[in-house]
């Protein structure tokens, strides 16, 4: 039963445990970011490089969060006994970019593994998955035909990868909830962005945020599409998905 007894059992296994998410590789290489007939801050289209980076497969679940709350006594998310929201394969919610962050720390803490939270630049990159100019990860084809569609997202976020990924085998990639980004956000920024990994504004009062949400109407946002809010809020339809620097890399070896 959904959520059933979710709080003892999140709980006694987190204590044990540390769960490293799968990741998924996104190689280098250039791509077209934005979009010429979205929104403002979604132009002008321009070129960028992004570097070898790993990306996890699925959004941050509960059973993973977990973890990090059981290892920290870090304060729960206001949702977290929420039946609606507190499935352990369920993206957790209601975390601050500040919280998204402490958990990165955390995780590259226990492992000696540098997770973080992508680039705006990079998590456009990885739902392209290699393709150019298309308006969603999977093509052009509206959200509404999606497998299931009108039956998804009724009172909350579905448990992560219940239908197929993307070419790069990244799930929710674009639905489901929101995913904090690392950068700061401006509505300007592309007309000035560098070439190369591009890290965002200086500073600002909005953290970047990219994909859809199960609480709004259209429930899959454009690949190019961004969105933002100040990174102290705790939103219900707001998760993450961590990134992690690539092991080769790191290493010194080149991919």
């Amino acid at each position: 039963m959904r959520g059933a007894g979710l709080s003892e059992t999140r709980t006694s296994r987190a204590q044990a445990r540390i769960i490293e998410p799968e990741m998924v590789r996104v190689p280098e290489g250039w791509f077209r970011m934005g979009c010429e007939s979205g929104r403002d801050d979604e132009k002008p289209v321009h070129r960028v490089w992004v570097d070898t980076f790993e990306l996890a497969a699925h959004q941050a679940t509960n059973e993973e969060y977990g973890c990090f709350l059981a290892a920290t006594r870090h304060p729960e998310p206001p949702c977290w006994t929420d039946a609606n929201f507190n499935h352990p394969r369920m993206p957790v919610v209601a975390v601050s970019w500040h919280e998204a962050v402490a958990y990165c720390d955390w995780l590259s803490h226990a492992t000696g593994k540098l997770y973080r939270l992508p680039i705006e630049a990079e998590w456009e990159r990885a739902a392209r998955g290699g393709a150019e100019g298309l308006a969603y990860p999977w093509g052009d084809a509206p959200p509404g035909t999606l497998p299931d569609y009108n039956k998804r997202w009724k009172n909350g976020p579905e448990p992560v990868g219940l239908y197929a990924p993307n070419t790069y085998g990244l799930y929710n990639v674009g639905d489901n909830v929101h995913e904090w980004c690392a950068d700061w956000y401006d509505e300007g920024y592309y007309a000035r962005s560098p070439e190369r990994n591009p890290p965002g504004p200086a500073s600002g009062s909005r953290r970047a945020s990219r994909g859809g949400s199960w609480r709004h109407h259209i429930k899959v946002t454009r690949t190019a599409a961004r969105s933002s809010i100040p990174p102290e809020f705790q939103y219900a339809d707001y998760g993450f998905r961590i990134a992690r620097t690539s092991t080769a890399l790191r290493t010194g070896v080149r991919d």
